[in-house]
């Protein structure tokens, strides 16, 4: 029963889905009023020529079998008649799948410019509960969909039901009898193809889900494939696979097998028609029924062809339009996803001190930088940001039901080295999150420079603070400009600059083409540790008052790792730096170092204080082994 149910459900189409696509139409209305007209030329152009048939068979035709010396030249015009009209029937068919053509593009670049924008507005906790391979989905599997339902089913499903209607009124002029015996076969292949056309678009819809999950999983499999190799899961990826492709396999299938035996049915039910009407014609004729002549029974058969076929259409192109909106109804739903909410109105900007020693904004990089707030009354003041970070009875979930941080209270003076250290899942780069605003508390205060983050606004807020992840993350284009990331206005000399400060300079200039050297494929052509250095060079580029590093040095060998470190203190020299270390021995010089577990912090204090308190860091530190 529920199966029965949700089968229901599914072959429901959902009319705001509908109404929303037609919305995109709107820039387009005069092209799409051409495409109407030229519809309807192609449909009257096609009951024309089934119409004037008759005329030719009577008039022209019939004649010509009784005189002893025929003359063709009236025939002969008829003919050039009709194929005028076939002529205008084929130039607005042609015209109207261009223009189709042409529209559908450009609603489909519309849409793939809004979801894309969008997707840019989403908080980071999106993108952590959803596949990046189902997401990729929804700009290819779902768009392309659209498309084919926009282009082609329904430009056909207009010009199928304009020549009904218009064939319908040909065929009562004809014969009003044989219209009636028409009508009640379309009954009955109308009832075959609700039944038919309802299994197939359950089914179309069943498939498009499985498509999105196959395409997550193979994204999955490809970012990770080092790891399925070095620890022999081929097999079990293999079989992983199997289930989801045959799920998506069973789903096509079926859906595919109920959409092909659609139009053999019909086509079969359309013959078996032609074949009764002619006896049934022929009849009517022979027994004087309706006035019908020859030339009439020719011409209503070749409209009851016109007919069915259009019929047919339809009951065709209706899967591809409840697959098409399947696949609008997931992209609808990605774009009514709730963007991330800033209501932040404390902004960063450039700053100076005036004659009078008082903080103002000015439009040139200074290297001061403050906090600016509005007040209600239209006043404004500036506070200088000192890089001071404090944390106030900090609780917080990725799901309101598991709290994962408990009663985190820490500060970090301007300047300041903090390191938190602790076991994986200890909420390390929790803490971190919570300070770029990736997530909201659950209960708690954040301040800095005492001000409440959620006050400030959150690109200003993420602009003051630099950040290194253990996983670096590049982008397809040169070094130079993966470096210029952190800063878009960075000069040349500025990039050089950052990446001799990361010890980046000395192997990026022994590249093939230097800093033009091109990255691929998130930097496959480079090494664990390179990528790191240019990604801790962006970082340096960015010159952020507050840097955030989450084992920036994790991937580098030791002899390297020494070389970079330097660096780094340099780079870290005058601002407050958050640390996340599993090699213990890069936080031995911190201000102060947080150990972490379960959530909660259980010491605090610089490396020889923690030494002499013989707790949870001596026994890591002491220990013959590093953090995992």
């Amino acid at each position: 029963m529920s199966d029965r149910k949700n089968r229901k459900g599914m072959q429901d189409i959902n009319p705001q889905v509908v109404k929303r696509l037609l919305s995109y139409l709107g820039q387009y209305k005069l092209r799409f009023c051409l495409v109407l007209l030229c519809i309807i030329l192609s449909a009257l152009t096609s009951v024309a020529s089934s119409l004037y048939l008759k005329t030719l068979i009577d008039d022209y035709i019939t004649p010509l079998l009784v005189e002893a010396s025929p003359v063709f030249s009236a025939l002969l015009r008829s003919l050039i008649v009709m194929g005028c009209i076939y002529l205008c029937g084929v130039t607005a068919t042609l015209l109207y799948n261009r223009l189709m053509v042409a529209i559908a593009q450009g609603i489909l670049k519309n849409i793939r410019d809004e979801m894309f924008a969008h997707m840019q507005t989403l908080p980071i906790r999106y993108f952590d509960t959803h596949t990046h391979g189902d997401i990729m989905s929804h700009y290819t599997n779902d768009t392309d969909t659209l498309r084919q339902m926009i282009s082609q089913s329904i430009p056909q499903i207009f010009s199928s039901v304009i020549t009904i209607l218009a064939v319908f009124c040909a065929m009562v002029a004809t014969s009003w009898q044989m219209t009636l015996f028409v009508l009640l076969f379309v009954a009955l292949m109308l009832n075959v193809t609700r039944k038919i056309a309802g299994k197939s678009g359950y089914f179309f819809v069943r498939q498009q889900q499985a498509l999105g999950n196959l395409n997550g999983y193979i994204e999955e499999m490809i970012n990770g494939q080092k790891v399925i190799k070095v620890f022999c899961h081929e097999e079990k990826a293999i079989e992983q696979f199997d289930k989801k492709n045959e799920k998506l396999c069973h789903d096509a299938s079926e859906a595919n097998t109920f959409a092909n035996i659609l139009m053999p049915i019909m086509g079969n039910l359309g013959n078996l028609q032609y074949v009764l009407l002619a006896i049934v014609g022929g009849t009517m004729a022979v027994a004087g029924v309706g006035g019908l002549t020859l030339g009439a029974i020719a011409s209503f058969l070749q409209l009851s062809k016109s007919f069915m076929n259009p019929i047919s259409q339809v009951s065709n192109q209706l899967n591809m339009v409840i697959m098409a909106l399947a696949g609008a109804e997931r992209i609808f739903k990605m774009m009514d996803e709730e963007p991330e909410v800033d209501e932040g109105y404390v902004t960063l900007v450039n700053a100076k001190h005036d004659e009078n020693g008082q903080l103002t904004q000015t439009k040139e990089r200074t290297g001061l930088w403050a906090w600016k707030h509005p007040h209600g009354d239209g006043s404004t003041t500036y506070t200088e940001l000192k890089g001071e970070v404090r944390f106030f009875d900090v609780d917080f979930g990725y799901n309101p039901d598991k709290i994962v941080l408990h009663d985190i209270t820490l500060y970090a003076e301007p300047g300041q080295k903090v390191a938190f250290v602790g076991a994986t899942g200890a909420g390390k780069t929790t803490i971190t999150n919570l300070i770029n605003r990736f997530y909201d508390l659950a209960d708690g205060k954040i301040r800095y420079d005492g001000i409440n983050i959620n006050k400030i606004r959150k690109e200003d807020l993420r602009r003051s603070l630099g950040i290194v992840l253990q996983d670096t993350n590049l982008f397809t284009g040169t070094i130079l400009e993966n470096i210029r990331y952190g800063k878009r206005d960075a000069t040349d000399e500025e990039v050089f600059e950052a990446a001799r400060l990361s010890n980046a300079d000395e192997f990026i200039r022994r590249l093939p083409n230097g800093y033009d050297t091109v990255i691929t494929g998130n930097g496959g052509n480079l090494s664990q540790g390179q990528r790191q250095l240019i990604s801790i060079a962006r970082a340096a580029v960015a010159d952020p008052p507050v840097m955030i590093l989450d084992e920036a040095t994790s991937s580098i060998d030791t002899r390297t790792e020494a070389i970079v470190q330097r660096g780094m203190d340099s780079l870290m020299k005058g601002r407050t730096v958050f640390v996340i270390a599993h090699r213990l021995s890069t936080v031995r010089n911190s201000d102060v170092i947080m150990v972490l577990e379960a959530g909660r912090i259980i010491e605090r204090g610089t490396h020889e204080k923690l030494i002499e308190e013989r707790g949870k860091y001596y026994q890591l530190y002491t220990g013959a082994f590093e953090l995992e």
